[in-house]
């Protein structure tokens, strides 16, 4: 089974309004709405994605999160959002009002650091129950890029052994040296792989090295959809040459492992 853990998708009326603000040097390869993000899979053989909400202030957590309550009850898996403008009990409160086990963090669009003290007692909250997939490294001003570094994923990891977290690009996005100086074998940690706008402009042999001293059974597929194509993604994935255990594990076991709770 493939799933693509990194799919990014809004209601329909908004879809066009909030790709406007992405980085406008990613070209597009979808239009961001779920019928769209269905159409993707189908054409690159994904057979499940990861919607992932995500919300800039406090007073839209709710809907963002009604809206992947609402993906989920069409078959996907999704993450929904917090920030930290709510208390922790509001914010699980949303995620659990609407079944969710898991949340999308994004430094560069929600306006916080991963270490700021609210945002860390939110991990603490999570325990194992609320599982993470956080966008880690550059794609902002250095002030947004500041707000999400290896280092800071390093520092969350080791504080709260239980949480499930998974660091999106490799686990620094334009910031490769740092993730692998500061990340690479941790136990409970998991890298996702997507590289907008193609994880083929990364050397083969580097991401080869970093799957073998992280452990690829703790590697996870994802896309960036619609910022990279799906198909160009998981054929980058094949190209790499691991084993079919190693690589059937990036593009789905892997993920289903991580949302059990197993490393």
């Amino acid at each position: 089974m493939i799933i693509d853990v990194h799919c990014h998708a809004w209601p329909d009326r908004i879809a066009e309004r909030a790709l406007s603000g992405r980085s406008p040097e990613l070209p597009r390869t979808g239009d961001g709405t779920l019928s769209g993000l269905r159409g993707a899979m189908s054409r690159s053989g994904v057979d499940n994605a990861v919607v992932l909400g995500i919300s800039d202030d406090a007073k839209r957590v709710a809907g963002a999160n009604r809206f992947v309550a609402k993906a989920m009850s069409e078959g996907y898996y999704g993450f929904g959002t917090v920030h930290p403008g709510l208390s922790v009990a509001e914010n699980l409160a949303i995620l659990r009002e609407h079944g969710i086990r898991g949340v999308k963090l994004h430094s560069l669009f929600q306006g916080f650091s991963y270490t700021d003290p609210r945002v860390m007692e939110l991990f603490e909250a999570f325990g194992s129950e609320i599982a993470v997939i956080a966008h880690v490294g550059d794609g902002g001003d250095a002030a947004a890029n500041d707000r999400g570094t290896p280092a800071m994923i390093r520092e969350i990891v080791t504080t709260f052994p239980d949480l499930r977290l998974a660091a999106c690009h490799f686990g620094g996005y334009h910031r490769l040296d740092d993730a692998e100086a500061e990340l690479l074998g941790i136990d409970n940690l998991f890298l996702e792989t997507s590289w907008p706008p193609t994880m083929a402009a990364i050397d083969p042999d580097r991401v080869r090295r970093i799957i073998s001293r992280h452990g690829a059974d703790r590697v996870v597929f994802g896309s960036d959809w619609p910022m990279a194509d799906p198909a160009a993604e998981i054929a980058a994935i094949r190209a790499l040459g691991l084993s079919d255990d190693a690589t059937e594990g990036i593009l789905g076991g892997n993920f289903l492992r991580l949302m059990e709770g197993r490393s």
